[in-house]
Formats: structure tokens, sequence, C-alpha cells
């Protein structure tokens, strides 16, 4: 992906936006390193010379560190490009190794203050690869952190990532020295945690799947199953698992797919082996996982409630109870009692049976130096049995002996805790259930289509829709979801695509449109040819885009993780510290008797003390308060068709007082038209277009297909005509093309493309210029054989409602700038009509980076707005990419969020959704450390001298888990965020700003 980003910002650097920006054709134009002059080098340097190189570079933790890498590098002799990617700590290089070599490259950054290690040969094997692991037992951020710890300590990880929400860790690494991901859940295992494979990093364009065989009797079957399936082109990995029946494949959707699969089973063995889609395949993992989770917890709660009710009964209930506290209090053995042997044998089972979970997890955090809050509940819990087992043997064995147990604290405090982790798992699921709903979109079965060599239909059969392969022609009927990713071939309909885009109004679809699986087909029969499918689809994109959002870290996270290190260690101490305190307060007579509690001594009030604050003081939610609510956020973005990168990008965009708008398609429709000639010379027009065809159908740049268009007008031939031949073609950057054609020379470009060539501008073709730029309007000069022969004048529409979101923007506090490849007088009338004052315009790609780095200088928090492409430059450089109009190319390369629906108006929606994602987690943290702020002076008796009030054990270890479960609570009410009611008020208007 990173060296996609690379390649088309290198090799496609032409604007959308006018005629002076970069329109760069890079096979005929001599490049040289920058820092070598034509005059230092003697020989041209052809662009195949130029070597890319991808580094991995940690340490970055904004978009200054990438700004000051990324000028280090281009420092260095040789340089012909760099992009440093920040999101994902990586440097992309273009570079002549006659100047200067990666050894160099690598030096220079680590001079800059970072680490960096050569990514050798993405581009072909992708060596940094990505692997996603299922973490179960993690209950605070202590223990993510250690799990962290441990696999970044592994030789050839290159970058670690461990969600608590999510229970998912993220690693990347490099497979040469790694060699099996294996050694990674190894790893986790060996910290006391365990480790499920979610996913073992290959390639983005390898597909997986799950068959279940049947009719499968010894493993020597399925070793025949598996040898035939190996012989099949594409297929990359094979994994099979004869107890379950179950084969996983991982191949290349281009050349094969699962009904190849399917036939290669059912043929084998005289056909008595039967193939289908295993059904626990893919994401039902992670909810079967979660569900089986909150069955746990429930049941374990359940099973507590059994024990802990009858100490609950016999410590605080029935000993107000005349009759039945006699008979508890009958003695046994010397001083013991019934109700004392009773809470004893009843406690017992709910501390080491239902409580062995947290020993579990005190063992494993203390085994790897760490401590976590199962320490503190072993600690609380054990410190009240073990006194109360003391207290029954003591009166056991003693005449006199008056004492106390605490039976009721353990038990009541180990039910509490886990109801709250109950409830916390089960407000956990539904932070994730955007996933959930984006997963579900996609069609359980689809039609399959079989055609003849005519493509007349022969017949049509009923699949299941994973059994769609590359190429297939599928049929979608009213009312259906469009099943693959793919073009329409025959038939025409609207499509609603609001579930995918979020965009509310059906879409026209016609042969050759583009459609989306998941999307719901309206009013007309459709047959599509599928061109995107398994992980390849839009949807999976999407999918895929959500679960690292919600992997990623928000910067802001980090002081949480910070606190939870020395949280647990301080806890103990002041816990400790409580207990002492009271305690040699009352050997030395520091309070009045009166203070005590009848039923309990000096030593027993100091211990509860100490318990109450242990148990109180539970790291759970601080751990949850950034996580759940960027995991929500995330969420809501993805179902309003605005795909947010993660917390980085939400902690950015909640900053954001400044945006930079690239102009064309974004500020302006981005399809320019045609929409003036004036010919300066005695020709026919015909002709003059057949010219500038000829010459202009070799650039991709979108001014350029624009004529070309305009001049098919002028062609009855068919849609496709065979312009003249175009000899010397060469594309100047940012200026314009030339070309020889039919033996005349072309210049087709701006003003001072043709005064560089010293040709004369007549007053006619000046006065032309000046009322184009009047009108917005690109104005562009034609030149033949050194004569001006005409002018053109083409138009690029404002979207509808761009006025009014700059307005909003303004209302927002949010200056807007405008940076434009285009010419100034263009700039200036989109400005004035947009309602931007600020502009930047002849601006190539790197020139809007710059500005956008001076922005950055100037103390703004810089949102940059473009293409996804053209401006990767810019949208590394700025705090916070957006990319808009990605339509199902979704561009995630450069861009830090993906507004999917090319309305300026998702905008305004992501800064309003970061803004209110991170009140959220203002207000999770304002939970978090408000329960311990005022909680643990209050557990620790603070209030108990001038009130007698104290908060006994369980009532503490109850407040703690309803601090977790209110931080998730907190972050699940995002799911109610509506975008702000301007925008709805635009509509009402009958304004769509797209």
């Amino acid at each position: 992906m990173a060296t996609k980003l690379l390649a088309l910002a290198c090799i496609k650097r032409e604007s959308h936006d006018g005629l002076l920006s970069p329109r760069s054709h890079y096979p005929s134009m001599p490049k040289y390193p920058k820092g070598v002059s034509v005059q230092e080098s003697s020989v041209e340097l052809a662009d195949s010379e130029a070597k890319p190189a991808v580094f991995s570079v940690m340490g970055m933790t904004c978009s200054a560190c990438a700004g000051s890498v990324e000028k280090a590098i281009k420092r260095l002799p040789g340089i012909r490009e760099a992009v440093v990617d920040v999101l994902n700590n990586k440097a992309q290089v273009l570079f002549y190794p006659s100047f200067v070599n990666e050894a160099t490259i690598r030096e220079t950054i680590e001079d800059a203050g970072f680490e960096a290690t050569l990514i050798e040969d993405e581009t072909n094997d992708r060596s940094i690869q990505e692997c996603r692991i299922r973490i179960n037992g993690m209950t605070c951020t202590s223990c993510s952190s250690t799990i962290e710890s441990a696999l970044q300590a592994i030789h050839g990880v290159q970058k670690v990532q461990v969600a608590l929400a999510t229970e998912e860790a993220q690693i990347h690494y490099d497979p040469k020295i790694v060699i099996s991901y294996n050694q990674l859940l190894e790893t986790i295992q060996d910290t006391g945690y365990g480790a499920i494979l979610i996913s073992s990093g290959e390639e983005y364009h390898i597909s997986k799947i799950e068959l279940k065989v049947e009719g499968v009797r010894t493993d020597h079957s399925m070793r025949i199953l598996e040898e035939s399936l190996q012989a099949l082109p594409g297929i990359q990995h094979i994994n099979i698992s004869p107890e379950l029946k179950k084969i996983s494949l991982s191949y290349k959707p281009d050349i094969t797919g699962p009904r190849t699969f399917i036939n290669v089973i059912e043929s084998t063995g005289s056909r008595r082996f039967k193939g289908s889609i295993y059904p626990e395949g893919g994401a039902g993992g992670r909810e079967t996982h979660r569900q089986g989770e909150i069955k746990q917890y429930y049941r374990s709660f359940l099973w507590s409630l059994v024990f802990t009710v009858p100490i609950f009964l016999t410590s605080m209930v029935f000993m107000y109870i005349p009759g039945i506290k006699h008979a508890f209090d009958t003695k046994v053995v010397n001083m013991m009692s019934v109700g004392m042997l009773l809470r004893w044998v009843l406690s017992t089972p709910v501390q080491f049976i239902i409580g062995r979970r947290f020993y579990t997890g005190s063992y494993k955090a203390l085994r790897h130096g760490s401590a976590n809050m199962d320490v503190l509940i072993a600690l609380g819990t054990n410190g009240a049995y073990f006194y109360s087992v003391y207290s029954v043997l003591r009166a056991a064995t003693s005449k006199d002996f008056k004492g106390t147990d605490f039976f009721e604290t353990s038990a009541m405090l180990i039910s509490f805790i886990l109801l709250g982790k109950y409830l916390e798992v089960l407000a956990k699921g539904k932070t994730s259930e955007a996933i959930a709903k984006l997963m579900d979109l996609a069609p359980e079965t689809a039609i399959l289509l079989n055609l003849d060599d005519e493509g007349n239909v022969v017949s049509e059969e009923e699949i299941d829709s994973r059994l769609i392969q590359k190429n297939d022609i599928i049929k979608i009927i009213p009312g259906a979801k469009v099943a693959s990713d793919g073009f329409v071939i025959r038939g025409q309909s609207h499509v609603n695509e609001s579930m995918i885009t979020g965009e509310a109004r059906p879409v026209a679809k016609r042969k050759g449109d583009t459609v989306i699986g998941g999307t719901l087909n309206e009013n007309g029969v459709l047959h599509i040819k599928a061109t995107r499918v398994g992980s390849e689809s839009a949807l999976s994109q999407i999918v895929r885009l959500v679960e690292s959002a919600q992997l990623a870290k928000a910067p802001v996270q980090k002081f949480a993780d910070r606190i939870s290190k020395y949280f647990v260690p301080l806890v103990i101490m002041f816990s400790f510290s409580t207990w002492l305190a009271w305690f040699l307060a009352g050997k030395f007579h520091g309070y009045p008797k009166s203070w005590i509690p009848s039923s309990m001594d000096s030593f027993e009030l100091a211990l509860q003390f100490g318990i109450s604050v242990m148990v109180i003081a539970c790291p759970c939610a601080l751990g949850l308060a950034t996580p759940t609510a960027v995991m929500v956020g995330t969420g809501v973005g993805a179902s309003q068709g605005v795909l947010i990168k993660g917390g980085q990008a939400l902690e950015s965009a909640h900053k954001v007082d400044c945006i930079v708008f690239d102009k064309t398609g974004t500020l302006t429709v981005g399809k320019p038209v045609v929409v003036n000639t004036k010919l300066l010379k005695n020709m026919v027009l015909r002709e003059f277009y057949e010219l500038i065809a000829a010459t202009e159908v070799n650039s991709e740049h979108p001014l350029a297909k624009a004529i070309v268009e305009y001049a098919k007008k002028f062609r009855e031939d068919d849609e496709n005509p065979a312009w003249p031949e175009a000899r010397d073609f060469d594309s100047i950057t940012g200026h314009g093309v030339k070309a020889i054609v039919r033996d005349k020379e072309i210049i087709v470009g701006n003003k001072s493309l043709i005064l560089d060539h010293n040709i004369t501008i007549p007053v006619d073709a000046q006065d032309m210029l000046a009322e184009a730029e009047g009108m917005a309007q690109t104005g562009i000069l034609v030149s033949i054989d050194s004569e001006v022969a005409g002018v053109l004048a083409i138009s690029d529409p404002l979207k509808p409602g761009a006025e009014e979101a700059i307005s909003i923007l303004k209302s927002m506090k949010i200056k807007s700038i405008m940076v434009t490849g285009d010419n100034w007088g263009t700039a200036n009338s989109i400005g004035k009509e947009v309602g931007i004052e600020t502009i930047v315009a002849e601006a190539k790609p790197e020139q809007k980076a710059e500005k956008v780095k001076e922005l950055q200088a100037s103390g703004y928090t810089v949102a940059m707005v473009g293409d996804g492409i053209n401006d990767s430059p810019a949208l590394v450089a700025a705090d916070v990419g957006m990319a808009i109009g990605a339509g199902t190319d979704i561009a995630i390369e450069a861009a830090d969020i993906v507004l999917m629906k090319s309305n300026l108006e998702d905008v305004i929606t992501a800064i309003d959704l970061s803004r209110r994602t991170f009140f959220h987690i203002r207000l999770n943290y304002i939970w978090a450390l408000g329960y311990n702020l005022l909680g643990i002076p209050i557990a620790a008796g603070v209030l108990f001298p001038s009130t007698r009030f104290r908060l006994p054990p369980w009532i503490a270890g109850a407040a703690m888990a309803a601090s977790s479960v209110s931080v998730v609570c907190c972050s699940l009410l995002l799911k109610y965020y509506k975008r702000p009611k301007k925008l709805d008020n635009l509509e009402i208007r009958g304004i769509r700003i797209e």
C-alpha cells in the first residue's frame, strides 16, 4: 500500500487543478537529481535509473516529525522524491544510485533523531508483514503494556499495537527474521495470555477461505485432498485440520476461486467427498469469542451468587433476627460459631474456584515484573479471606477470643467484580457493532449466470455469495443486494449506496457503471461482471480500515498508559500505608474507642480501610477511556461514509483550525468541459481539433481529456477515433504539452509556455484569456508552427453548496485556504465565488506541501482536503489528510480520513465527529479519574473522623466495577451522534453538497 502511494505520487504527478498544474510524462522529460545541475551532469539521467526504497522509521509522533525526516532526505543529492507516512511509520524514497545509496539515506534519517530500517524490495514481496492476533485474558492497560513489551523484544518485530478494547494485537514483522507467526503466538502465551491467530499477514491481493469436507474418514484422505488443491495455480498456502474436517486456503483471486476448490474436492476420490464453506469461517470467530466470553462471565457471576447470597444473609441480615441469630451464634468448638463455619465453607469455592481467574492473572503479571487489576483484587480478597480464616481458627482454639470474620467481604468483592466484568464485556461488544453491521451487508446468496460465446444466458444458478469468483456474471434482481463489486454489462436501475457511502439518494446505473457489493438494487434487473472479490472488495477494505482504526492508539492514550504503569504499585503502597496509619492510631489511642464498631477491633477496622483502598482503585476504567470511544467514533463515521484511520486521525482532527482545499474535484465538480473556442487562423474547426486531440491524447491530465472528449464531437466514425500520429511528444511540467503532428509543431499550454517558445500572443488572444479567467475558466493557447492559432476556454463548475460549506466552517472558527495549480485569474474567481479569501495559485504538488508546512509553522493545526493521489505530499505533510471522492477505490495510502461520498459536508462531519469523540474521551477520563480521586480518600477513611462514614470493601468493589461500566456506557452514547443541524438545514433547503 505504501509503495503504491510512492508510485502514484511519483508517476502520476499530474494535478487536476488546471493547465498550470504539473503535467508530467517522465519518459520524455530529462530529470536531474536535486543538487546536481545540468553542467555538473554530463549525461542526462533517464527516469528508469531512479530506484525506489522503503524505510521503516520509528519514533515519529506527528506530522512535524514526518516533515523533518522528509526535509533531511531531500537535502541529499540524487533524491528525486521522498514521501513520509507518519501513520504507518514509513518513508518512501525515489533516488539515483549513482549519487546516493540506501545506507546514506538511512543514516540521514537516524541523524534526524529517528530509528530507520530498510524494508527491502517491498514492491515485490512485501517483506514487512502484518499479523493480527486475538488475545484472551487482558484486564487493564498493564496487561496490554506487558504484551507489547514482550513482542517488541523479539528481533524482527517492527511495530506492535495491542488494543485492550478489541482484545487484539496488530504486529508488523520481518518474515525473514521472524520465520513463523507461531513465534509471536508463543511469546504471548509465555506472558500468560491466550493467543488465537486472526490473520497471518499475507499480501493484500491474497484471499482466504475455510472449507468443510464431508465424507473424509482418514487423515490420508485429507492429505490426498491437500495435494490435489496444492496443484492448482494461484494457491499460496494450505492448512488442514483433520479433526475438524477443515481446509484453510490462501489464494490469488485473479487466478482461482472457491468454486474451483469445491469442484476439485468433489471430483477427488470417486466423488465421495463433499465440500462447502466452513460455517465458522471469517468474522464469525470474533463474535463467537465475544459471546463465549459473555456467557463465561455470566455463569461465573451466577455461581458466585449461589454462595455469596447466603454469606450476605448470615452476616448482614440474619444477625438482626433474634431466633435465627441465636442459631447462627451457637458455638461449635470453643468460640467458633455455626455462622463462622458456614461462611467459611461457602466463601472458599468463591475465593479459590470462581475467583481462580484473579490468581492466574496475578501470577502471569507478577512473573513478568508488572502488576495489574488482578493483583489488586487478589491482594484485597486474600487479605479479607485469610484474616477471616485466622479469626475462625483462633476462635476454635480459644475459649475467650472474640473476633470477627470478613468472609462476606471477599465473596461479595468477587461477585461484584464479576458482575462489572460481565456488564463491561457486554457493553464492549456493542462498541464494535459497526463492523458487524458492515459484514452483514454482504448478501448470503447470488444468482450466477452462465453465458455462451455470444453473450446469451444459457442457465442461471443460485450460489453462496462467498463462492463468487473474479469475472463471474451475476444477476441482481430488484430489491436484492449487489453480491460483488463489478460493473454493469446489461440493464439499468437505481442502486441505493447509502449503506456503503452514506449517500441517501439512489444512484442511476446503466451499462459500464460500477457497482459496490452490499448496496441495494431498487427497480431494475442488472447483469454485472464481478471485478473485485474476497479481500479486494470495497466492503472488505472498509471493514479492514475500520478494524485497523480500532486497533490504533490515540496519542492521548499514552497518558493512561503512563499512569497505569505506576498506578498499581502506588495503590498497593497507599493501601498498606492506610492500614498501617489506622492500625498505629488505634494501637496508640490516636482516636476514641467509640469510633470502633462493636463487631470488630482496631486492627480489623484498619484492615477494612486498607482493603477498600486496594479494590476501589482499579485501572480498568482508565485503560478503556480512550479505545472504547475511538471504536464507537470510527464505527459511527464509517456508517456515515467518513472512514477514519484511527485514534491519531481523530485526535488531530478535533484540533483543526485551518483547512487547505484543493480546487479541482474538491471545490469544483472535477469534470472540466470545453465551453468556448476562438480561432485566430483561417482553418476548419475539425482540423484544428484533430491536431490538438492528437497531441493531448497522450496526456492523462483532466484538461487534456476534456479537450479530447470535445474533439470527438467533430468525428462521427466511432467513440474511439484513431487520431493522427504525434511524434516527439513532450510534457512540460506545470505548463502544457507539445508534439509534431502532420509535420506541424503543435504546442498546447498556458501563456508562459507560449512565451517561453518566443511566440507572440495576439491582443485578441490575450483579451480572451482575461475574459476566461474572469469567469473562473481556464484559458489554453494553441500554437501551430510558432503561431497562435486559437484559444480554448475550459470550465469546471463549482460544486453546489460549496459556498455554504465554507460558511459553516467559518462559523466553526476554522480558516479555509485554497491551494491550486490553476492560474491566478481562475483561482481568484473561484475563491471569490466560494468565499475563500486566502488563495495560492500556480502551485505544484511539492509547493502545496510546503504551504501546509508553512501554516503549521505559524501555529495552525492543518487539514488538507484533496484527491489522495496528486495531493499526496500535502496530505502526508498535513496534520490530517482527507481524501475526497474515493468511491470504490478507497484512497487509504496518504489520507488519514477518507470521505467516500465526495461531499464537502463530510469535511464538517469528520471534524465535528472528532470533536464529539474527544468530548466523550475527556468525559471518560473524568469518570475514571473521578472515581479514584474521590473514592480512594473516602475508602481510606478521610470522612470517618467527622461523619463516621466508611466505605466497606464490598461497596468499594462495586464502585470499582461501576467505573469501568460507566466509561464504556459513556462511549456508547456516541452511537447516537447526529451531524451538525446546519448541514441538515442545507438539505431541507434542497442543497446537496456534492
